[in-house]
């Protein structure tokens, strides 16, 4: 690079040479980076250079965050997008063509929900939704034209464990992509290459990051052409993560094994204790006994619950509401994976784009919760939730 002799240009001279480096990744917040000729940008755009241009198409902070998911997921080439459903978008519009037709698990984060039902049909991308939970009847809603299958490995907001293994046999047997939304799991609890997935998905904004001060997403896919082209489309249309937001995901993500494991052991000891509330009706955790996917999770996840459970209380919008008031000390938000626990109830968030008979169908009543358990000591947390289940039933009482 040339130098700067005199000082008189506005912009400085690069950063001086240094024998040591930083122990922190730098932030590098620059959105263009300079080249010494034409040749030298003909050569990092063909590949046989490697260095930024424009952030646009990359910058260092993104790929120190997709070089570590890639490694936490065993692959390479993945991408890092401005959100989680930038990474869903990258992948169905990236990878499907008008004409084509893509299965999505009945039970898909709500968002994800709308771009199967409303936005792909409006781009001449057919869609079905199907049970992820059953692989025949994800059989009997593929088409000729069927080029592929979203899931969730584990549902949001239901907790309910999809057939991995049965829908990666399927999938195989037509010739169909298999994209796997592992955002709930995390790697910590599910690999799905290692299962048969062709595609993976995070919001790494949610546990992987795991502060609530950042919003990204993240793609890749097993097949290196498939990978390049999910990096081209997310190029094209400026699904681009910001470089401070990759730079805090960074930090989150060095701290992450030991929050998911922390927050999953207390997940399981408040799933117990939800059961053993007056006024709770329904509690759902995947290790449970009575999870009506129990067996399914012990042998897909290794043991793991992670760090979500759901309940229903018995009652309505009053109870719901009373219930939130109560529970003091805890956000009432619609996210997850922070470091304190987030409390979520679907039918005025998540899922409020649902018909109430469809969330009717999908075992959502007003009484449904989620909650995203932090790394509050467990005690407490028990204290919290029975005051908080005990106001929302004296309103059921009172009614």
């Amino acid at each position: 690079m040339k130098k700067n002799a005199r000082g008189s240009l506005v912009r400085p001279d690069p950063l001086p040479d240094s024998a040591s480096h930083p122990v922190v990744t730098p932030l590098s917040p620059s959105v263009v980076y300079a080249s010494e000729t034409p040749d030298m940008l003909d050569d990092q755009y063909e590949g046989r250079l490697h260095g930024y241009t424009y952030s646009r198409e990359g910058h260092p902070n993104a790929d120190v965050v997709a070089a570590r998911l890639d490694a936490m997921e065993g692959v390479s080439g993945g991408i890092v997008t401005g959100s989680g459903m930038a990474a869903v978008t990258a992948v169905m519009l990236g990878l499907l063509d008008a004409g084509d037709h893509v299965v999505g698990g009945n039970q898909l984060y709500g968002r994800s929900m709308r771009l199967m039902n409303e936005d792909l049909p409006r781009l001449g991308i057919a869609t079905t939704l199907a049970d992820p939970g059953d692989a025949a009847a994800v059989a009997a809603a593929l088409r000729p034209e069927t080029r592929m299958l979203l899931v969730e490995v584990v549902s949001n907001p239901t907790l309910r464990v999809a057939d991995i293994e049965g829908l990666a046999a399927l999938c195989r047997e037509r010739n169909i992509l298999l994209a796997v939304d592992n955002t709930f799991t995390t790697p910590r609890g599910f690999r799905p290459f290692e299962h048969g997935a062709d595609i993976v998905i995070h919001s790494l904004t949610k546990l992987l990051a795991g502060h609530s001060d950042v919003m990204l997403g993240y793609a890749v896919a097993r097949d290196p052409a498939l990978a390049e082209k999910l990096r081209v489309f997310a190029v094209t249309t400026g699904l681009t993560p910001s470089p401070f937001d990759c730079w805090l995901a960074e930090r989150g993500m060095l701290s992450f094994e030991l929050r998911f494991d922390r927050a999953q052991q207390t997940a399981a000891i408040l799933a117990d204790h939800l059961a053993s509330l007056p006024g709770v009706t329904r509690v759902i955790y995947p290790l449970r006994a009575d999870h009506p996917d129990h067996d399914r999770a012990k042998l897909l996840l290794n043991g793991q619950g992670c760090n979500m459970v759901s309940f229903e209380l018995n009652g309505g919008r009053a109870s719901a509401n009373a219930f939130t008031r109560a529970a003091d000390g805890l956000s009432f938000a619609p996210t997850l994976g922070d470091v304190g626990t987030t409390l979520s109830h679907p039918a005025s968030s998540s899922h409020r784009v649902m018909s109430p008979a469809e969330r009717k169908a999908n075992g959502l009543s007003e009484g449904f919760f989620r909650v995203s358990v932090g790394l509050e000591d467990p005690d407490h947390l028990k204290s919290i939730f029975t005051d908080a289940v005990a106001a929302a039933t004296a309103v059921r009482t009172d009614a």
